[in-house]
């Protein structure tokens, strides 16, 4: 099981890479901005469809996305 913080930093470091601000990642996962927010502090556990949907609108590996290294 991922650590919800890594996990959220992860996120927030591919969101950063592709140049994403937290509003349009929200805008184009389909949730608000407050939920990226949430999720990238490790505050909020995101349902796997949405971290699945993170990680392809990311480009990223979900395998790695979801490993405790980061």
């Amino acid at each position: 099981m991922c650590d919800l913080v890594l996990l959220g930093k992860k996120i927030k470091i591919e969101r950063i890479k592709n140049d994403l601000s937290q509003e349009k990642l929200a805008e184009k996962v389909g949730v608000s901005t407050r939920t990226i927010s949430l999720i990238e502090c490790g505050l909020q556990h995101p349902k796997f469809f949405l971290v699945v949907k993170i990680a392809n609108i990311l480009n990223f590996d979900i395998n790695i996305l979801l490993n405790n290294k980061l």
